[in-house]
């Protein structure tokens, strides 16, 4: 035989045969995944539900039995997309009983008002949960599945994406081999996975930091024991530059996150005694001091935590894929990060019945999600705008009521963006780009010579004349 040949045979086409078997799609195929947050468990639960052998490796211990000082817990909004992947997974009735509807926006002004803004339709609401109930929820869940195994300080060491292999490393720190049909990351922002991906000829990584952080209180319950402040809506404090937000909890508390800026005049480097932090509390959030007279002690005691989007190309490599915040992690201003990972989970599975090899499966995936995720990371930081600073502006309050007008006439088939992103399953990139035109023909309304602040009726006859062909 030819040397050449002997060799070819005895060393490389035993690796080809082995992903050849491992890249396809066996029904009871074993599945690995990286990180057992909310996404990676969400996605456990499903594909053991389609009959696959899931183990799912988290780095740190099981958070349903240790504290961790550093982790996030800005509660969760989940909307109608999320709601939709968890109905897939048969959680979503259980789930909704540990979740707060809210159905607008309270915005608090300086001087102590407030108004409610609706967020929708009579009925439509984001819920309120939180991060570390939702995760101890879905973990609970996923160990009620014989197919699901999950190993806690269990860390990413490395990947051999043409061996189809992973290694980890447990507590002792003794690694062990790991072999799977597929491997996805879901480790977060700060991905393993991802990380050996950037090693990788041609792959594109970028991440932002934005120039505001963020610290945390709390609002307790009134001296009754009840909610301090209405439970059934976001409440903001919108101040131009920066924003406090509270968000209601079952337990009749609010959590409340302040996003602030790191540097400048006002910031949180300026802040160095505790007469500035009254000084800051007493200018901007009075109405605030009475329902949080801790707030000193909060704000010292809490710390400042930075917000990044990721971008980054391509998710997958053969059998091996990013997903949720390892592949675009999102500031949390729309309220979809979480959401767009479960999306992720519900449109991976949507396409795995027409496929019969994994890296087709994951190619299809990325190409089908990548616009979609670069839409929402930038309509997340508009939002941020949006929230601390236009919600108190007459002319985006104008454009919102002429919006609310002319989005009940059905030939206009308009919906507002902000529906469209949190109570439909519109691809974001669509919601983006409808948004944009929405908001052109909004500004040509209000600069009209013929435009009537005073007089709603006249409103939807403008707006036909500019639509170009009298529909959205």
């Amino acid at each position: 035989m030819n040397p050449k040949l002997a060799w070819f045979q005895k060393y490389i086409c035993p690796s080809l045969i082995e992903f050849a078997l491992t890249s396809s799609i066996k029904p009871d195929g074993k599945i690995v995944i990286f990180g057992a947050g909310l996404v990676g468990t969400l996605l456990g639960i499903l594909l053991s539900d389609k009959g696959f052998r899931v183990e799912i490796h988290e780095k740190r211990p099981d958070l349903r039995y240790h504290q961790f000082s550093n982790l996030r817990s800005i509660n969760m909004a989940l909307s109608d997309r999320g709601w939709r992947t968890l109905e897939m997974a048969g959680l979503a009735d259980s789930l909704r009983k540990k979740a707060l509807p809210m159905f607008g926006r309270v915005v608090h002004t300086p001087d102590g008002e407030n108004n409610f803004q609706a967020y929708g339709k009579e009925g439509q609401a984001i819920y309120s949960i939180s991060r570390h109930q939702l995760n101890c929820f879905l973990l609970n869940e996923a160990e009620k599945r014989s197919r699901i195994k999950i190993y806690f300080e269990s860390k990413a060491e490395k990947f051999a994406f043409d061996k189809s292999l992973a290694y980890v490393a447990d507590i002792e720190g003794f690694r062990h081999r790991l072999e799977a049909d597929a491997f996805f990351g879901s480790d977060g922002a700060f991905s393993a996975l991802r990380y050996e991906m950037m090693r990788e000829d041609q792959f594109f990584y970028q991440q932002e930091y934005i120039e505001h952080g963020y610290k945390e209180f709390t609002i307790a319950p009134s001296s009754t024991g009840d909610w301090a402040i209405r439970p059934d809506g976001l409440h903001i404090w919108p101040r131009k530059s920066f924003m406090m937000i509270a968000l209601p909890n079952l337990d009749r508390t609010f959590t409340c996150t302040l996003f602030f800026p790191f540097k400048g005049k006002t910031s949180f480097e300026s802040i160095h005694s505790q007469e500035q932090i009254k000084n800051l509390f007493e200018a901007e959030f009075s109405d605030l001091i009475p329902l949080m007279p801790d707030y000193m002690v909060q704000f010292n005691q809490h710390p400042v935590a930075s917000l990044v989007t990721i971008r980054c190309a391509p998710w997958n490599n053969r059998n091996f894929c990013l997903i949720g915040d390892a592949a675009h992690a999102v500031v949390p201003f729309y309220g979809q990060g979480m959401i767009a990972g479960f999306e992720d989970c519900r449109i991976l599975l949507e396409l795995l019945p027409n496929h019969t090899k994994w890296d087709n499966l994951l190619e299809e995936f990325y190409q089908k999600r990548k616009s979609d995720a670069n839409a929402i990371s930038e309509l997340a930081l508009e939002n941020f705008i949006e929230m601390r600073d236009l919600v108190t502006d007459p002319e985006f309050i104008l454009k919102k009521k002429v919006e609310a007008v002319v989005s009940k006439v059905p030939e206009f088939n308009w919906t507002p963006q902000y529906t469209m992103v949190t109570f439909s399953d519109i691809p974001y990139a669509e919601t983006q780009r409808k948004g944009k035109f929405q908001a052109a023909i909004l500004q040509k309304v209000i600069g009209h010579p013929d435009f009537d602040q005073t007089n709603p009726e006249t409103w939807p006859d403008l707006v036909a004349q500019i639509l170009p062909n009298g529909v959205v």
